[in-house]
């Protein structure tokens, strides 16, 4: 019994160093890297739509979503293809919350960039716009998917990779 003490104080020791750790970073973070991301035009509809067919949620719901969809497909978009940005805006606050870090994390590990890279906002933005107008896609072919069962499916399929 005193084992179990021990180990589950020891994994509590490392879950909150990891937490200060990821703190740490979160304060590091250039502060005016970016105040807010805007999906293109097209988006813009697309992203109420989703929301609204889908139900999971507010908008930056979806966004967050489509953003590690695109990021979860491994492809490494380019930053001359970025779209214009006359669609819905975020800001980084109501988009991320106080997940920033892990956010900003994804990008800097696929593209293995710097956490105060300029191009950091526009990478978030291309990917937000792809995962959109991938999941839009999904939803043209399959206009009976609703919002729960594609997260399970999209979630199933990517322990089956990794397994």
């Amino acid at each position: 019994q005193t084992l179990i003490v021990r180990l589950l104080f020891r994994m509590m020791v490392v879950i909150l160093m990891f937490n200060l750790l990821i703190r740490k970073i979160y304060l590091n973070l250039h502060s005016a890297m970016f105040t807010q991301i805007k999906t293109s035009k097209r988006n813009r509809d697309v992203v109420t739509e989703l929301s609204r067919k889908f139900n999971l949620g507010a908008e930056n719901m979806i966004a967050r979503i489509a953003l590690v969809y695109s990021l979860s497909l491994g492809r490494h978009l380019s930053i001359s293809d970025i779209e214009d940005s006359q669609g819905k805006e975020y800001s980084k606050n109501v988009l991320f919350g106080s997940n920033l870090p892990y956010y900003v994390g994804l990008i800097c590990v696929h593209y293995n960039i710097y956490k105060t890279d300029k191009d950091i906002p526009k990478y978030i933005k291309m990917h937000i716009d792809d995962g959109l107008q991938l999941m839009n896609n999904e939803l043209k072919d399959n206009p009976n998917l609703n919002g729960m069962d594609y997260l399970i499916d999209k979630i199933e399929k990517g322990l089956t990779e990794i397994c």
